[in-house]
């Protein structure tokens, strides 16, 4: 029988994924917007919560659409994150 710190336990594939994508700081991104994905990691929310926000129109910030797909601006995030009002 092995002992207890000798077996090793694995993390269900959604959690083992969503640790491998790394973002930069929003501090050091350049780029006007950033995708879903991103947006959510900054703003400590699941990408189906910002993808409701677009489709509801109900958010406290609103993507801007590229090609039918979504992007979120960084002051818009920044502000949001300061508390100001956007």
């Amino acid at each position: 029988m092995e002992s207890v710190a000798n077996q090793s336990y694995a993390l269900p594939a959604t959690s083992a994924a969503h640790n491998l994508t790394a973002f930069s700081p929003l501090e050091q991104v350049t780029r006007p917007t950033v995708p879903t994905d991103a947006a959510a990691y900054y703003l400590n929310r699941q990408p189906q919560t910002l993808r409701a926000w677009a489709s509801l129109e109900n958010g406290p910030i609103r993507p801007i659409r590229i090609n039918g797909r979504l992007a979120w601006k960084v002051s818009d995030i920044k502000s949001l994150l300061n508390g100001e009002a956007i």
